[in-house]
C-alpha cells in the first residue's frame, strides 16, 4: 500500500504538492512537522505537512521525501487554518505566509555536494577547460560546493557545466541539509565523584601542592558550592575566583574536574520585583467596563486619551487571564515600543514574558517560538510587533493591540501582505479569545465599528494622577517668516519656551517626520535637482555624511560642489528633515545635549535602547525625531513638545491625509506634561484655520470622526467600500502600458464596481521598473469572494499571454 502527504513549500506557488512516505515514516509523521523535500532537479527545500493520505497525485508521480526535520510538530493546527485564511483573505499563496511566518532558522535550503564517480576512466582529451578544472579540483579533495565550483571557474553560470558532466558519467550529486539553530550552551565544572568521598579529598589537596592556582580554584570550588547548591559554570568561578581557563582545563585533563553543557535561553529576564500596583479610579472603572463588554463583544475598543493609564489597564487584563493559565499577546506597532514596556512587563510578571521581533537573531526567535510551541512558563506572555501574530499559540486568552491605528500594523512587502489588527480578530476567534484594541485616536474603520455595534466601547477621559492635558498652540509661520522672526526652521516663541524649559531643568521633544537633512539639493542657476539613477525620486541629503541617498534603493553620490547639468556652484538645500533640526539645536543651545531618533539613528539592535534610556535617564535634553515618538513612550520629564511644520502631515496624496495628521499630532502632543508638571504643545504651521488643525486644537476626534465619514461615503472609501489595489512593475514603459491598459479593460467588463486606472503613482518608478496601479472599489456588504475569483481568473489569464508574462503583479487587499 502507498502513502502519501500533502505539503506546502516556502515559495510563491499557490498549490500545494503530494509526496510519497513509507508505512513506518507516515505512522511518525504529524501534521505541522517540518520535512526537507526534492524540488526540481537540484534542490532540497522545507515542506510543512499539511495533510496525509492515502491519494495518489493525478497530474504528476509523487517523489519520496529526503528526510524528516522534527520531533514534534512546530506548527499547530490553529496556525495551519489561521495562515490559509490570510491566504484566501489577502490572495497570496499560502507558502509565502509559511515563509513570513516562521523564523528563517526554520526554513532550511540544502545545498549541492558534487564529487566524482569512483574508479572514473574518462578521457580528458574531450573535456572542456571549465569541465577540466572541476575534475582536477576532485582529484585533491573528495567533494565540492556549487559556490566552489563558480570560484574554479570564475563564472556564476555554472549549472550547464555540471549537467555535462553528469551526462558523461562524471559526477555524482548529493544534497545535504543541515538545521542552522543551535541551542546555546554555557559550561560548567563539577568536582569527580572519586573526590567526594573525605580521605580522597585531602590526598587531592595534597596532589596539588605544587600547583598553587589550581589548588585554589578547587578550594573557591567548594566555597561556591557552600554558598550555593546550584551548578557551578565556568564562567562564574573564573569571574569570582580570577583564575584562569589554563587551570580549568589542567584540572579537567587530571580528571579532577569534569565538564558538562547546560542549554540556556539566549534572552531572559530577571524575577519580578515588588511593583504591583493599584488602579485608580477612572482606571478601574474602565478595567470593569472592559470585563463586562468582554460578555456581549469578543471585541472591544478602550478610547483612552494620551497619559490616562492604558498600559496599566493593559497589565490588570494580562495578568487576569494568565492566572487562568491562558496564553496572551500584546502587539505592539514599533520596535521602538517594545523596549519601555518590557522593562515594565517584565518588573511585573519578571521571566514570564517573551518578546519577538525581526531586532532579535534567529536563534533568539526560535527559542521563542518553541517557548510557545511548548506553553511554557517563560511565554505566558508574548510581546511582538505584528510577525508576532504568527507563533504557535495553542491556548490564547486575549489578544492586546495598542496604538491600534497605527500603519505599521499593515504588511506591504513582501507577501502575504497582512493587517496585524484585522488577522489578529480572525486568529482570537479561532482560539475563542478575546481583542481589546486600545488608541487615544482610533482609526475610523474601529471606529465606525462601536458606532454600529460590532464592536464595544470602553471611554477613558481624565489624565492618570488627575494631572491635566497639555495646552496647545498654533504659531503662524507664514506671518513670522514676514515679520522675521523665523531663525532657521525655529521661530521666535518655540525657541523661547524650549529656553524657558531647559533652565528649569525639564525635556523637550521636536517632531519632524522627515528623516535625512534636507529633502533634495536645487541648482540656483537652471533648477537642476539630483536624482536617483534607478527611482524616479529625488535624492534626499544627509550632512553628517555629506552625500545624497535615495530612501527607495539605497544609491548613494558624495555632495555635488557643482551643478551636473550647468556647472554652476551655486548649489542649495531645499526643504528640512530631522538632521537639519538637530545641527540647528546644537548651534541655539551649545551647552546641551541633542538627540536624534530617526531610521537613520536606531539601526542596531538595541539602537532604540540605547537613546530612550539616555532620554530616560535625562542624559538628552532635547530629542528630535520622526514618527517613533509620536507612539505611547512616556517620558514624565517632558514638559514641552513642538511639531516644526505640520502642513507636510496634511498634504499627503492618501485618502486618510486628514485622519492620519490628526492622529500624528495628538498622539505627539501627548508625549507632554505626564506627570504633575504641567505640559504645552506648539504646533508651526502656515494654515493654522486649517479643519483638522482646529480638531487638534480642541482635541476634537468626533468632530473629525464625523467630518472624515462623511468624505468616506462621498467618495467611495473604507469603511463603506473595500479596497484592492493591482501594482504592475516592468522595466519596459510601454510594455507595462499596454498591459496595465489589457488588465483594467478585463475588469471593467466583468466587475461590477469601480474600477479607477491605471495610474502611475506619484513615485512611478523604483530600481529601474516602471509602475502603474489599478485600484477597485467594492462596497462593504457585497460578496467579495465573488470579485477575489474574479480577480485570481483574470490574473490567471493574464500571466498566461507571453508578451505580459514579465510584468510583475502584485495584489493587495485593504490598502491602508
Amino acid at each position: 500500500m502507498l502513502y502519501f502527504i500533502e505539503v506546502v513549500l516556502p515559495l510563491a506557488v499557490s498549490k500545494t504538492f503530494t509526496y510519497q512516505v513509507s508505512e513506518a515514516e507516515f505512522n511518525y509523521i504529524q501534521i505541522g512537522m517540518r520535512v526537507a523535500v526534492p524540488f526540481g532537479k537540484t534542490k532540497i527545500v522545507t515542506a510543512l505537512v499539511l495533510d496525509k493520505n492515502n491519494t495518489p497525485p493525478q497530474l504528476y508521480e509523487a517523489k519520496e521525501i529526503h528526510q524528516i526535520l522534527d520531533e514534534q510538530p512546530v506548527v499547530n493546527t490553529f496556525q495551519i487554518e489561521h495562515w490559509k485564511w490570510i491566504a484566501s483573505y489577502y490572495m497570496c499563496s499560502l507558502g509565502e505566509v509559511f515563509r513570513s511566518a516562521l523564523p528563517s532558522g526554520y526554513i532550511l535550503e540544502s545545498e549541492t555536494i558534487i564529487s566524482a564517480k569512483e574508479n572514473l576512466a574518462l578521457d580528458t582529451s574531450e573535456l572542456k577547460d571549465d569541465e577540466y578544472l572541476i575534475l582536477e579540483a576532485l582529484k585533491t579533495q573528495s567533494s565540492i560546493t556549487v559556490q566552489d565550483v563558480i570560484k574554479i571557474v570564475g563564472k556564476k553560470t555554472v549549472f550547464p557545466i555540471i549537467n555535462k558532466l553528469l551526462a558523461k558519467g562524471a559526477l555524482v550529486l548529493q544534497e545535504e541539509i543541515s538545521e542552522q539553530y543551535k541551542p546555546k550552551l554555557l559550561r560548567y565544572i563539577k568536582l569527580h565523584d572519586k573526590f567526594l568521598l573525605p580521605d580522597k579529598l585531602a590526598e587531592l589537596l595534597q596532589e596539588l601542592s605544587g600547583a598553587k592556582r589550581q589548588r585554589e580554584l578547587v578550594l573557591h570550588y567548594f566555597q561556591l558550592q557552600a554558598q550555593d547548591k546550584n551548578p557551578i559554570s565556568v564562567k562564574k568561578i573564573l569571574e569570582s575566583s580570577g583564575g584562569t581557563s589554563a587551570s580549568i582545563k589542567a584540572l579537567v585533563d587530571k580528571a579532577i574536574f569534569e565538564e558538562y553543557y547546560i542549554a540556556q535561553d539566549r534572552v531572559a529576564f530577571k524575577t519580578p520585583t515588588d511593583s504591583h500596583f493599584t488602579l485608580s479610579l477612572p482606571q478601574q472603572k474602565a478595567y470593569d467596563a472592559i470585563v463586562h463588554n468582554f460578555k456581549q463583544f469578543e471585541v472591544s475598543l478602550l478610547h483612552g486619551i494620551t497619559a490616562s493609564g492604558k498600559t496599566e489597564i493593559y497589565i490588570k487584563l494580562l495578568e487576569h487571564f494568565v492566572q487562568q493559565g491562558k496564553q496572551v499577546l500584546f502587539l505592539l506597532p514599533e520596535i521602538a515600543l517594545t523596549t519601555q514596556l518590557v522593562q515594565r512587563l517584565t518588573t511585573y510578571f519578571g521571566n514570564e514574558v517573551a518578546v519577538y521581533h525581526s531586532k532579535y537573531s534567529n536563534n533568539e526567535r526560535i527559542e521563542v517560538w518553541n517557548q510557545v510551541v511548548e506553553q511554557s512558563p517563560k511565554a505566558k506572555v508574548v510581546i511582538g510587533v505584528r510577525s508576532a501574530l504568527f507563533l504557535p499559540f495553542s491556548n490564547l486568552g486575549c489578544i492586546i493591540i495598542d496604538e491600534e491605528h497605527e500603519q505599521t500594523y499593515k504588511q506591504h512587502d513582501p507577501a502575504p501582505r497582512y493587517h496585524a489588527r484585522d488577522a489578529a480578530i480572525v486568529l482570537a476567534k479561532q482560539h475563542q479569545a478575546k481583542v481589546l484594541l486600545g488608541s487615544a485616536t482610533p482609526s475610523l474603520e474601529t471606529y465606525y465599528n462601536v458606532q454600529t455595534k460590532k464592536y464595544g466601547l470602553t471611554e477613558l477621559n481624565v489624565r492618570y494622577g488627575k494631572v491635566v492635558l497639555p495646552e496647545i498652540f498654533l504659531i503662524d509661520i507664514k506671518d513670522k517668516y514676514f515679520r522675521k522672526k523665523m531663525t532657521g526652521h525655529f521661530s521666535d516663541e518655540l525657541i523661547e519656551a524650549i529656553t524657558k524649559k531647559l533652565n528649569l531643568g525639564e525635556q523637550v521633544i521636536l517632531f519632524q517626520n522627515r528623516r535625512g537633512f534636507s529633502p533634495y539639493v536645487e541648482c540656483m542657476t537652471c533648477g537642476h535637482v539630483p536624482h536617483c539613477p534607478s527611482c524616479d525620486v529625488s535624492l534626499t541629503y544627509y550632512k553628517f555624511k555629506n552625500q545624497l541617498r535615495c530612501h527607495y534603493c539605497g544609491y548613494s553620490m558624495a555632495n555635488p560642489t557643482n551643478c551636473h547639468s550647468c556647472q554652476s556652484v551655486d548649489l542649495t538645500t531645499k526643504g528640512f528633515g530631522t538632521e537639519q533640526i538637530e545641527m540647528e539645536l546644537k548651534a541655539l543651545f551649545p551647552e546641551k545635549n541633542i538627540g536624534r531618533m530617526d531610521q537613520d539613528t536606531t539601526r542596531g539592535k538595541f539602537g532604540f535602547e540605547k537613546i530612550i534610556d539616555a532620554f530616560k535617564n535625562r542624559e538628552i535634553d532635547v530629542l528630535v525625531g520622526t514618527q517613533m515618538l509620536a507612539k505611547g513612550l512616556d517620558f514624565d520629564n517632558v514638559t514641552l513638545v513642538g511639531i516644526l511644520n505640520a502642513d507636510n502631515l496634511l498634504n499627503q496624496p492618501n485618502f486618510r491625509a486628514y485622519e492620519r495628521a490628526y492622529q500624528m499630532m495628538t498622539q505627539v502632543a501627548g508625549r507632554a506634561g505626564r506627570s504633575e508638571k504641567s505640559g504645552k504643545v506648539l504646533i508651526q504651521t502656515f494654515n493654522p484655520l486649517h479643519n483638522t488643525i482646529q480638531q487638534v486644537l480642541g482635541t476634537d476626534y468626533l468632530g473629525m470622526y464625523k467630518e472624515q465619514l462623511y468624505e468616506r461615503q462621498n467618495f467611495k472609501y473604507p469603511p463603506f467600500y473595500r479596497l484592492i489595489k493591482l501594482t504592475l512593475k516592468h522595466r519596459d514603459f510601454e510594455k507595462l502600458k499596454e498591459g496595465s491598459l489589457w488588465l483594467y479593460t478585463v475588469f471593467t467588463k466583468s466587475i461590477p464596481y469601480p474600477v479607477l486606472g491605471p495610474e502611475e503613482p506619484a513615485v512611478n518608478r523604483v530600481r529601474n521598473e516602471y509602475i502603474r496601479t489599478i485600484m477597485i472599489k467594492i462596497p462593504a456588504h457585497s460578496n467579495l469572494g465573488q470579485v477575489k475569483a474574479m480577480i485570481h481568473k483574470t490574473k490567471n489569464s493574464f500571466e498566461a499571454i507571453p508578451q505580459y508574462r514579465a510584468i510583475k503583479l502584485t495584489i493587495n487587499v485593504d490598502v491602508y
